[in-house]
C-alpha cells in the first residue's frame, strides 16, 4: 500500500467545498472526498501546532505527554524515567515507528520539528526532508521536493509519505502572480454580517478585530493580504480572500500530486488522507486568523480518507479525534495497536460504513489561553482557565446546530448542560490522571504546569520589554481603553495582576 498523508496547516473546514463552503476553494480536495470518506465532525485534541502534531503521532493526548503548550516545561514531553527503555515510548510507539516496523518506508517532508524543536517528531521516518524555512515556505519550496521524491521512489510499494503544506497559515504568501480568485466574490452570508462585525471590534483580545497583529494592529509582513485592522466590510473581505486564496492554492498544488501519481499509474493503488493539525478562527469567538481556542473554529479539523477498496463517496459525522488516526491506519496496514495509545480505530467506518464514533471529546489549549472543552451531542462547553487576556468568563456554552461559529454564549439559558459538560470534564480529567498512576506511577496535569509557570506561552508575562511582560500587557490594557473597550480592560487588569505580579 502507497499512503500520501497532506497536512495543511491551520485549515478551518468550513473553507472548504466538500464541507459546505459556496466559494470555490477546494476542486482538486473535494474531487478526492468523493471518491472515499469525508468526516465531518473530527477534532484536534490538543491544540495548537505543538501539541497537535505531537498527540497525532504518539497516539496520545497532550495530558498523557505532557505536550499542551509551545514554550516551558509544557512544550517538552514528560521524562519516562527510570522505566525508560532504550528507546523512549515516541520512537517504540509512535505512528511513524509503528509503520516502518510493519515495512513501510517512512519519508517526512516538514521542517516541522525544527520549527518546535520537536525533535521526537521525526521518530520513525527514515527519510526527513526540512524545507528549510520553519514553516514559512510556500507551495514552491515544498511542491519540488515532493515532486522529486515521487519520481525516486513512487512506482515502489509499500511508502508512507507525509507531506507539510504552511500557505493557510499566517501571513498569507501567495505570489502575486497567482493572481485573486476571489476578487469580487461575495462573502458568505455569515461573514457579510455587518452587525456581528461590529460586536467584534468591541472585543478585547489577541487577534480580535481591532486587534489582529496579537496586541496591536496589523503588521506589514509583506503579505499582500495584510490588513492593520478588520474594521469594514472591504478589510474582512481582503482577509478572507487571502485565506480562501492560501486554501486554493494549496488545493492545486495537492491537483499536481494527484496528476503525478496518475502518471505514474499508481494513482488507484495509493491511500490519499487530507487533514491538519488544526483549524483557524475567522469569526469564531470573534477572532480572525489565529488557533488560540479550544473551540469550533480551532480544533475542528478536515479529515478526508481516500482508501482503495474503501467506500465512496461516504459522509462520517460521528465524533472522532485525531489521534484516532494512527490506530486506525496500524488497524488497515494489518498490525496491532499499540496498549499506550488514547486514540481508538474507526477503521470499521472506513471500510464498512459501521459506528466507530465516541460519545464525547475533550479538547485543550495550553499556548494562547488555557481551556479545556467538551463536545457533544449539539453542545460545545467550554472552561477556561487562563483568558489570555480576551475576558472569556469561566463558562461558556454554544449550541453548534444553531451557532456554529460561537457567536453567543448560550450557558446562562441552559444550565443543565453546563453541569452535564462540567461533569464530563472532571470525569475525564480524572481517568487521564489514573492512567497517569497506573502507567508511570505518578500523575501531574500540564494545564496546571502551564498555570504555575506564568499562565499561556503566547500570553506570559515575561521580562520587561517583551511582548508578554508586565510593561507590556499593561500598554496593551491601555490600547483597550483608547479603543473604546475600558470595561473589559478594568475587567482584565484586575484579574492578571496575580500573573504579572508573580504570586
Amino acid at each position: 500500500m502507497r499512503i500520501v498523508y497532506i497536512d495543511i496547516d491551520a485549515c478551518n473546514p468550513e473553507h472548504l467545498g466538500c464541507y459546505g463552503y459556496p466559494r470555490n476553494t477546494s476542486p482538486r480536495i473535494d474531487r478526492i472526498a468523493q471518491e472515499g470518506t469525508l468526516l465531518t465532525n473530527c477534532y484536534a485534541s490538543d491544540a495548537p501546532c505543538l501539541p497537535s502534531r505531537t498527540a497525532l503521532y504518539s497516539g496520545r493526548f497532550g495530558i498523557q505527554t505532557g505536550v499542551v503548550g509551545h514554550g516551558g516545561t509544557a512544550a517538552e514531553p514528560r521524562g519516562e524515567g527510570q522505566g525508560r527503555d532504550f528507546q523512549d515510548s515516541f520512537t517504540r510507539d509512535g505512528l511513524a515507528s509503528q509503520l516502518k516496523d510493519i515495512g513501510y518506508h517512512t519519508t517526512l517532508v516538514s521542517p516541522f520539528a525544527e520549527r518546535h524543536s520537536a525533535h521526537w517528531f521525526n521518530a520513525g521516518f527514515a527519510e526527513i526532508h526540512n524545507t528549510g524555512l520553519c514553516g514559512m515556505e510556500s507551495v514552491e519550496e515544498v511542491l519540488p521536493v515532493v515532486g522529486e521524491w515521487l519520481s525516486r521512489r513512487g512506482r515502489e510499494d509499500d511508502w508512507y509519505l507525509h507531506v507539510n503544506f504552511w500557505d493557510a497559515h499566517t501571513p498569507y504568501r501567495v505570489p502575486a502572480r497567482y493572481g485573486e480568485p476571489f476578487a469580487g466574490e461575495a462573502l458568505p452570508p455569515w461573514l457579510e454580517d455587518s452587525a456581528q462585525l461590529k460586536r467584534h471590534m468591541e472585543l478585547p483580545g489577541p487577534h480580535t478585530a481591532l486587534d489582529v497583529g496579537m496586541y496591536g494592529d496589523g503588521p506589514a509582513r509583506g503579505s499582500r493580504w495584510d490588513v492593520a485592522r478588520i474594521d469594514s466590510t472591504d478589510a474582512l473581505r481582503r482577509w478572507i480572500d487571502g485565506y480562501d486564496t492560501a486554501i486554493r492554492y494549496v488545493d492545486d498544488a495537492i491537483g499536481r500530486i494527484v496528476d503525478q501519481l496518475r502518471e505514474l499509474g499508481v494513482y488507484e493503488d495509493t491511500a490519499i488522507v487530507i487533514s491538519a493539525d488544526h483549524g483557524e478562527c475567522q469569526g469564531h469567538l470573534g477572532i480572525y486568523g489565529e488557533h488560540g481556542t479550544a473551540d469550533q473554529g480551532t480544533c475542528r479539523i478536515p479529515l478526508i480518507v481516500r482508501w482503495p477498496g474503501g467506500r465512496q463517496g461516504a459522509v462520517d459525522s460521528e465524533l472522532h479525534y485525531h489521534v484516532d488516526w494512527a490506530p486506525t491506519l496500524i488497524e488497515m496496514a494489518g498490525s496491532i495497536v499499540p496498549e499506550s495509545y488514547d486514540g481508538k480505530s474507526f477503521a470499521r467506518s472506513l471500510s464498512k460504513g459501521e459506528h466507530a464514533g465516541r460519545d464525547y471529546l475533550v479538547l485543550s489549549q495550553c499556548a494562547h489561553v488555557c481551556q479545556r472543552s467538551v463536545r457533544w451531542d449539539r453542545w460545545l462547553y467550554i472552561r477556561t482557565y487562563h483568558d489570555g487576556f480576551h475576558d472569556y468568563p469561566e463558562e461558556m456554552l454554544f449550541d453548534l446546530r444553531h451557532d456554529p461559529r460561537e457567536q453567543r454564549n448560550a450557558a446562562t439559558q441552559n444550565p443543565e448542560a453546563c453541569r452535564e459538560g462540567a461533569r464530563t470534564l472532571e470525569r475525564w480529567r480524572n481517568e487521564q490522571l489514573q492512567k497517569m498512576v497506573a502507567t508511570s506511577g505518578g500523575a501531574s496535569d500540564p494545564l496546571w504546569t502551564v498555570m504555575r509557570e506564568g499562565g499561556p506561552f503566547h500570553a506570559r508575562t515575561v521580562k520587561p520589554g517583551m511582548p508578554g511582560s508586565p510593561e507590556a500587557i499593561e500598554a496593551y490594557f491601555r490600547r483597550l481603553e483608547e479603543t473604546g473597550r475600558a470595561p473589559p480592560a478594568r475587567r482584565m487588569r484586575a484579574r492578571s495582576r496575580p500573573f504579572r505580579s508573580g504570586t
